[in-house]
């Protein structure tokens, strides 16, 4: 979970337009909770853009945003709020908070993969949290290629698999700095968690194209 300071905010015609006093890692499509600004700003909401420059207004026969292309005004977010017009004013007291929560795999799919049988109560503990760390970086690094996913359920099988095998691969390499641990006492060779296979099923990495 992470929040925000605002620094100002606006209505019109039932949609809020607010900005943070920085950057965010917030994408549109997801959820966002709105506190410290005042009704009928506050609440939770669906982003609907994340525009760059002045907000002013819906185009009356298209229902599109319209923007002030003349007018940077960095960092804002948008959604849909029903209420009086609010003029554009600076609003340092609201907060901001996003919560980035995937759940795409169980410790369950890592403890099939890896064949390991009923773990103890410890190695579920540890499971569990491998899981939780490759559902949120594996939904991380598909967000940051420009994908659009959803938080709960995983977009296709190979992303699927892709994550429970970087889950297994920190699984396996439990009380190791780099590599898999290994008893053989013979060198194993570099091995990485985010394999080229790995990315190749996230989609992660690829050229980028027109």
């Amino acid at each position: 979970m992470t929040t925000y300071n605002t620094y100002s905010k606006q209505l019109i015609s039932n949609y809020a337009c607010i900005a943070t006093l920085e950057p965010t890692e917030i994408v549109v499509g997801q959820s966002i909770t709105v506190g410290a600004l005042g009704s009928p700003f506050n609440g939770t909401f669906t982003v609907l853009d994340l525009p760059q420059y002045e907000f002013t207004g819906i185009d009356s026969t298209t229902g599109e945003f319209i923007f002030d292309v003349n007018v940077a005004r960095p960092n804002q977010i948008l959604y849909a709020c029903t209420g009086s017009n609010v003029e554009y004013v600076v609003a340092l007291a609201g907060t901001v908070v996003y919560t980035q929560t995937a759940s795409w795999i169980t410790a369950a799919n890592i403890e099939d993969w890896i064949g390991i049988g009923t773990a103890t109560a410890a190695d579920t503990t540890f499971l569990t949290q491998c899981a939780s760390a490759a559902n949120v970086f594996c939904y991380r690094r598909r967000q940051e290629c420009g994908y659009f996913d959803s938080l709960t359920t995983s977009p296709s099988g190979d992303v699927t698999l892709a994550t429970i095998m970087y889950g297994g691969a920190l699984y396996r390499q439990r009380g190791a700095i780099t590599d898999f641990a290994s008893f053989d006492g013979m060198s194993t060779g570099s091995t990485t968690g985010l394999s080229p296979m790995i990315k190749q099923l996230l989609g992660v990495d690829r050229p980028q194209v027109a």
